[in-house]
């Protein structure tokens, strides 16, 4: 599998990396987040958020797992951390196979139930804004992704 890197400094960076990432998306995109508390996958969901025109503010579902808002397309804001069982069957599917984007922080605790296609990202802190997105698109239309923003240069 091939794996794109972006280096940001900022969290502008981070939102202008996000934005771009989410004018791209398409119905049923699955992006999965994975990073320490305090990596930025909520501040990283904010900027995919941006570009789907959502008005509502977006924090974290740590406590009711889901939280949904309209846009383009609908956005699916997952936290999956406090999930004890893989296979707790909690309906995913109608999620990722919807008209809209789902996006999953910690999403390793489900592996099993994610769709086979989907946009994997991992974020490690590098110091106080400076973060390293590693991106492993599996399937197609991630992969497509990928290389659309493989050249684009993050400007706060």
């Amino acid at each position: 599998m091939k794996k794109y890197q972006v280096e940001v400094n900022t969290l502008k960076q981070t939102n202008v990396l996000a934005n771009k990432i989410g004018k791209h998306l398409f119905k049923g995109a699955v992006i999965t987040l994975e990073g320490d508390l305090g990596a930025g996958k909520t501040t990283f969901t904010k900027g995919i958020a941006e570009a789907l025109e959502i008005k509502k503010t977006v924090n974290s579902p740590t406590f009711t797992i889901i939280k949904e808002y309209e846009g383009i397309y609908p956005l699916y804001h997952m936290d999956v951390y406090r999930i004890e069982d893989d296979l707790e069957d909690l309906g995913f599917d109608e999620y990722f196979y919807s008209n809209g984007v789902s996006i999953i922080e910690w999403a390793s605790h489900i592996k099993s139930q994610l769709p086979n296609e989907r946009l994997e990202i991992d974020i490690t802190i590098l110091g106080e804004t400076k973060r390293l997105f590693e991106f492993y698109p599996i399937g197609k239309p991630y992969i497509q992704l990928c290389e659309v923003l493989k050249d684009e240069k993050l400007v706060d």
